[in-house]
């Protein structure tokens, strides 16, 4: 059982860092984009 518990936990840590860094790179694409934009329009 305990065993079990540790690799939920670890799963979780894991799923949890993947949508962290998924969520900074989206983040860092949209002011990428907003910067090319607003660098273009000038």
């Amino acid at each position: 059982m305990q065993g079990m518990m540790d690799g939920m936990a670890g799963m979780m840590w894991g799923m949890g860092l993947v949508w962290l860094l998924i969520l900074i790179l989206l983040v860092l694409g949209v002011a990428a984009l907003v910067k090319y934009l607003l660098g273009g329009k000038r």
